[in-house]
């Protein structure tokens, strides 16, 4: 066996050096391809996803053809109606065009006291200097208004149905208003609403008849068709459109065609939303309120109510004149923008999380009270320009009003947080983006006082 072997090794040729430089360039050429389908590969799967683009005024596809955007704009921001996410959008249009802000020197026009145009941050006198857009709660009046904004401002707001603003006036409010916090439940309180209620106490505005105060009307006037008429006129003559929180996307689309803005700037997340009970969803039985015990809301909220229903009708009379076809065809298009850019900007399908849950105190909501405000994560790895974009949607209104703050009055801001803040070339303050765990925040914090008191327009209140 040993000598075949060794018969057959000297069968064997030898290689020659040209034989072995071959070989040689061979392996070489084989390694290289292999290494190079390997290095394509991993370059593929790390190359960064392409940057999430938000159409413009001037963007074919999403935007109204020739019309010019409108760009003075007054909402009046009810409470518990869906005005935070209304609110978000306007912070969002005019940050992204530099426009003017009318902000108030706290987070509310000095509310529940009804609006002057003093309570305005920087305010010189009626029209010395050319706001845009006003947005932050106030007691309605017009007179003062009109001081702020120029005279061809677009003038809106939006209702709710009074019985679910009651329900979640309750929760947010229980601790702040007497009339609540002396009831046992909110079915406690529509039994016998007279009972508790006092109108002489202070916050137990918002007990009754809460979007007619914000209106800057009279909530404890007894009801009357003759002044519910009166209120109605008033409301028309001082309001380009009304919206209903119950149709948001339907408002949406109404609201866009009037302003001409871009689709972008009315696409929108659901914001200050709160936690509701699991046994509370599954049926209104949860939420201890009889068909008998809402009607009894309906009564004792009737400025409300006549309110929401006279405008109920005029909205669906605008859907009616917009076309009906045409308007589920522009809901559609909203929707399915929403659809696409949650899956985009927005962790776990977009659903919101607990506040808790939030690292990042830029998009972290304040928390107001006993119910948990729910808020929003973003997806990890987003470019900047894609991040920033997420960012605004996201961001919940303390936060954007204090950015906007520092935006307008950066030296005065820097001063009283005494932390110099960089100033770019245009003049507006610039945050660093630092990175936090899985999250990001700005290198200036801006996360509300937990002492932030809740009166005269100096808190949080939504």
């Amino acid at each position: 066996m040993d000598g075949r072997m060794q018969r057959l090794k000297l069968r064997v040729p030898r290689v020659g050096p040209l034989w072995k430089a071959v070989l040689v360039f061979l392996a070489v050429a084989v390694a290289g391809q292999l290494l190079g389908i390997f290095f394509s590969r991993s370059m593929q799967a790390a190359r960064p996803q392409p940057s999430l683009s938000f159409t413009s005024a001037n963007s074919p596809e999403l935007s109204l053809g020739s019309c010019q955007p409108q760009t003075h704009v007054m909402f009046l921001k009810t409470h518990k109606t869906a005005s935070s996410t209304v609110l978000n959008m306007l912070y969002r249009f005019g940050e992204e065009r530099g426009l003017r802000f009318a902000l108030p020197l706290g987070y509310q026009f000095g509310y529940p006291l009804p609006f002057n145009a003093h309570r305005v941050k920087g305010y010189q006198g009626p029209h010395v200097m050319e706001y845009n857009i006003m947005g932050n709660h106030m007691r309605f009046n017009k007179v003062e208004v009109e001081k702020v904004m120029p005279a061809d401002t677009f003038y809106f707001s939006i209702l709710r149905d009074p019985v679910a603003l009651a329900e979640s006036s309750y929760a947010y409010y229980k601790v702040v208003a007497p009339a609540f916090k002396r009831a046992k439940g909110l079915a406690d309180f529509a039994s016998n609403p007279q009972r508790y209620y006092d109108p002489r106490l202070r916050n137990n505005h918002y007990a009754r008849n809460l979007l007619w105060f914000d209106f800057g009307l009279d909530h404890n006037a007894n009801f009357s068709e003759r002044l519910v008429k009166k209120g109605e006129a008033l409301v028309h003559r001082a309001f380009n459109l009304i919206l209903l929180s119950e149709y948001f996307d339907e408002s949406m689309v109404l609201l866009r065609h009037a302003l001409c803005w871009p689709l972008d700037s009315v696409v929108s997340f659901s914001l200050n939303a709160r936690k509701q009970d699991a046994n509370k969803r599954k049926s209104d039985k949860g939420s201890g309120l009889t068909e008998g015990l809402r009607q009894k809301l309906r009564e004792w909220n009737a400025l409300d109510w006549h309110l929401y229903v006279a405008f109920n009708v005029t909205f669906w009379e605008k859907v009616r004149r917009f076309g009906k076809a045409r308007m589920a065809m522009e809901v559609a298009k909203l929707r399915t923008r929403r659809e696409f850019l949650a899956r985009i900007c927005l962790r776990d399908g977009g659903r919101p999380v607990e506040a808790s849950r939030i690292r990042d105190k830029a998009i972290r909501p304040f928390q107001s009270g006993p119910v948990k405000i729910l808020g929003y994560e973003l997806q990890p790895g987003l470019d900047n320009a894609t991040y920033q974009a997420c960012l605004r949607m996201i961001r919940p209104e303390i936060q954007y009003k204090d950015l906007l703050d520092a935006h307008q009055f950066p030296r005065q801001i820097a001063i009283a947080r005494g932390n110099p803040l960089r100033l770019n070339p245009q003049g507006r303050a610039e945050h660093k983006r630092t990175t936090v765990g899985q999250g990001v925040t700005y290198g200036m914090s801006l996360e509300p006082s937990r002492n932030t008191s809740l009166e005269e327009g100096k808190g949080p209140l939504r």
